[in-house]
């Protein structure tokens, strides 16, 4: 096998990587994606949509085009597949909102000093991080994350939320539409969601906006703290127990088997490395982000998942991949 030569493009372009993304969040804030899929092609016609300069848009869009998200023909620029699915706003499955809190400050702040954090293993956020009790964050992660779930949680509800009657309990829900969907898609589902009483508000609308709002409930309250009731059929983890050290995601699977009727499931969403913990990539790099924001958290592989559902008590843990998400689905078993 012969060596790769040494490549000090590929050290540049990871010092300025800061670049890409301030780029994305840029053409998202002026919208340069959707007037460009309205016909906007050159830099005038784009920049008069957009109420920017010609420099700085000719700048831009040629930058947005060496990193795959537009192409360029002459002096005209086209939209790419992606980012005519994900970007412009007359796509349905837009979710350029996304950039308004992948990109907020106080996730970015701790990266600004990861020399400490990764020298004392944990956040320089004040207490557990992003994951402080009732921090305002998941809030901003409700209103504006929805849209880039939508198509897991629709894929989620067409494997599991049958057709009988069904009582869910959705943990962490946030904008509640992995619950919703259950709801949708089984008429005679019921929805618990459980989160902090400002972000269930969001929930609580979304249950409205798609119609399951006199199946959909709320329960405030920190997760590890609040009684669950019961019991329930299924119970939603959909990217949570990242947050957590390995010992504290099994004290909260005994809660939740604790809470659940004989035979029921319990369903994680998370990302899940393979064996090497390097692949595949966006699975595995989700741990930095834990390493970031958080005191203890990461990312486990199914096996790790699998031991802690055991430990926990739960009888088996099976692994489905998704088409629409670069999670993976675990499904546990109640014995």
């Amino acid at each position: 096998m012969q060596a790769l030569a040494p490549n000090p493009a590929m050290v540049l372009d990871a010092l300025t990587a800061y670049q890409q993304s301030a780029a994305m969040k840029t053409a998202i804030e002026l919208d340069v994606f959707s007037a460009i899929g309205r016909g906007a092609r050159s830099v005038k016609a784009i920049a008069e949509a957009v109420k920017a300069s010609e420099r700085g848009v000719r700048i831009l869009c040629d930058f947005l085009v060496i990193h795959g998200f537009l192409t360029k023909a002459g002096a005209e620029y086209s939209l790419t597949p992606t980012s005519a699915v994900f970007l412009d706003r007359s796509s349905p499955a837009c979710f350029g909102t996304v950039a308004l809190f992948m990109l907020d400050p106080r996730l970015i702040a701790p990266f600004l000093n990861l020399t400490e954090i990764v020298r004392s293993g944990r956040t320089t956020l004040s207490g557990e991080g992003t994951v402080s009790p009732d921090n305002p964050i998941w809030i901003d992660f409700a209103r504006h994350m929805a849209p880039l779930v939508y198509g897991a949680a629709v894929e989620m509800a067409e494997l599991a939320a049958g057709d009988g009657e069904l009582r869910v309990l959705d943990i962490a829900a946030g904008h509640g539409l992995f619950g919703i969907m259950m709801a949708q898609r089984n008429p005679k589902a019921r929805i618990t969601a459980v989160d902090w009483p400002n972000v269930l508000t969001v929930a609580a609308e979304n249950a409205q906006k798609f119609g399951v709002a006199s199946r959909h409930t709320t329960l405030p309250g920190d997760a590890f703290e609040v009684q669950f009731g019961g019991p329930h059929d299924m119970v939603l983890v959909t990217n949570f127990f990242h947050h957590f050290d390995q010992p504290t995601c099994e004290r909260l699977m005994r809660k939740i088997l604790a809470s659940m009727a004989r035979g029921g499931k319990c369903l994680t969403l998370d990302f899940v490395p393979n064996d090497d913990r390097v692949s595949p990539p966006t699975a595995a790099g989700f741990a930095m982000m834990m390493l970031g924001n958080t005191a203890a958290g990461d990312v486990y592989t199914f096996g790790e998942y699998d031991r802690m559902f055991r430990n926990a008590g739960f009888a088996t843990s099976e692994s489905h991949t998704l088409q629409k998400a670069p999670q993976t689905l675990i499904v546990s078993k109640r014995p």
